[in-house]
Order: C-alpha cells, then structure tokens, then sequence
C-alpha cells in the first residue's frame, strides 16, 4: 500500500540560487533555504521515497506529462534568467515504474496521459533548484510531473485525484511537491532589478496574505471557491495549477489537515513565495 507521506506548496525562485552562490547577495533568501532543510528533514523523517514534483516550468499545452526517466543527469543554466541561475549540477534516480502505474490509472479515466522517456528531455528548475536542497544526497527518486497551462483548476483537482490513487496502489511512500509561486506578477523589466525583494502590487500581497489567512484556519473549501479567481487576477504561475494538483492529491474540499511553515511569505522579484506542509494526515 502506497501513501502519501509528504505534501507542500514550495518556492523554486532564482534568487535562491543567488543567496547560495554569490557573494553579492549571500544570505538574501536564507529563510527559502532553511524551510528547504526542514522539509528535507520531515521527508526523511517521514521515509520519503520518491519525490514528485509538479513543476509550473515545465509548461505543457496539451495532455498530462511526467518525465519517467529512470535517471536524470546533467548541468542545468536556466534559459530564462541565466544570470540568476547557472552551473547546477544534477544527478538522480528516476521512478519509471511509479511514472507508469500513475499514466495507467490516468488513462483509465480517459484523461491523455504520457510517461516521457526521451534522453534529451532535461529537467526544469521548478524540480532542480528545491530538489538540491530537499534532496541532498540524492536519497529519493525524483519524478517530475508537468504543468499544463491551458488545463482548468477542476481538471487538476481531478488528475491529483486520481494521481493519488495511483500512489495508494504503488506501494512507495512518496512527498508531493507542488512548486510555484503564489502571486506571480513580474515587475517590468524597468523596475526588475531594483524590485528584487517587493511584491508587484499591494492587491497581490493582500490576497497572498489573505490565502496563508485561510489555510491556517483549515478554510479548505473557501479557498477552493476562490482560486480560479485568484489564479486569473493575481497571475497565478502557470495558472496555479501546481497548487490544483497538490489539492486534489490531497482530497481538495474533503482535506482537513492542518499546515506548517517552513518559511515564511518572503517577495521575490514582484512575487509571493513560501515553503509550507500540508499534513498528509488529513487525506480523506
């Protein structure tokens, strides 16, 4: 019998990478870093054996995709902010069989499931830069799942639903990741540099706030009811759809668990970010 034993909504910004890396701006997002290491304590803890991670970069536009390599391996530099995030080596295990048991079970339901194995298909840095620091020592596999950004929020309460069943008949003890922002509005490019650590809009932080407000209530239904809403005006990340399939593994309007912060809201870049867990005792 397979479980999920982890669950939490987690930062993947650059600036991470930045605190870790450059002297310039060393220890700016040491907070990130910390809830990073009490995460990877609970997982290990807990007996995580595979992480998947639902990945707001790896952007699909149709279906639903994992990466079901049984190794990823390579130096990564992001294509997108190669300023910010270079040089990351990477080396893990793969979980091909988990990757097809939850492709079956999707398909099952008619939904348009792929495993991906093609040995080109690198990993983005929603799944590399959290995985660096959770995963140290490369204890668990990784199997990195995608974000289709034209799906809606119900058909990835659906797809968690159904992910999360195939993990009950996989017999791994497995975390789910849901990596992305909460917020996401970018500043302008004008402003970029010097908005490093604001949020773009105090509208967005009110509804950030007002989120982690509901959620540390157990308000699980009312935030459901507003998060297409909240995708749509605050930007969400690939329409926050990371955050869809996390509820829907974890039962969406029937969870009632409780969470705990790793790390705090902190801004980043015009974004709003946290590293929080979702106790996997409250699946329904």
């Amino acid at each position: 019998m397979g479980q999920i034993v982890q669950a939490a909504k987690i930062t993947h910004v650059p600036t991470i990478w930045m605190s870790h890396t450059m002297e310039k701006y060393r220890g700016i997002r040491q907070s990130a870093i910390d809830g990073y290491a009490r995460l990877r304590a609970e997982a290990q803890e807990a007996g995580v054996e595979t992480f998947i991670v639902f990945d707001t970069h790896w952007i699909v536009n149709q279906g639903f995709h994992l990466n079901a390599k049984p190794r990823h391996a390579d130096t990564f530099t992001s294509h997108e902010l190669p300023h910010m995030l270079a040089g990351l080596d990477y080396d893990y295990r793969g979980d091909p069989e988990l990757a097809e048991l939850i492709v079956k079970t999707l398909q099952g339901a008619d939904v348009r499931a792929l495993a991906q194995t093609d040995e080109n298909l690198g990993l983005e840095y929603g799944t590399l830069l959290p995985m660096h620091f959770i995963n140290q020592g490369s204890f668990a596999r990784v199997l990195p799942v995608a974000v289709n950004q034209f799906a809606s929020i119900a058909e990835n309460l659906e797809w968690g639903r159904l992910l999360a069943q195939a993990i009950a008949a996989s017999g791994r003890k497995v975390s789910v990741l849901a990596s992305g922002s909460l917020s996401h509005a970018f500043w302008p490019n004008d402003k970029s540099a010097e908005g490093i650590n604001s949020i773009n809009g105090e509208f967005n932080r009110q509804m950030d706030l007002r989120v982690l407000e509901l959620w540390e209530q157990g308000r699980w239904v009312e935030f459901l009811d507003m998060l297409p809403e909240y995708a749509e005006k605050c930007a969400g990340e690939c329409g926050m759809n990371d955050t869809a399939l996390l509820f829907g593994a974890l039962g969406a309007a029937d969870y009632a668990g409780q969470i705990t912060t790793h790390t705090p809201y902190f801004p980043s870049s015009g974004t709003g970010q946290v590293n929080i867990s979702f106790s996997p005792a409250g699946v329904a």
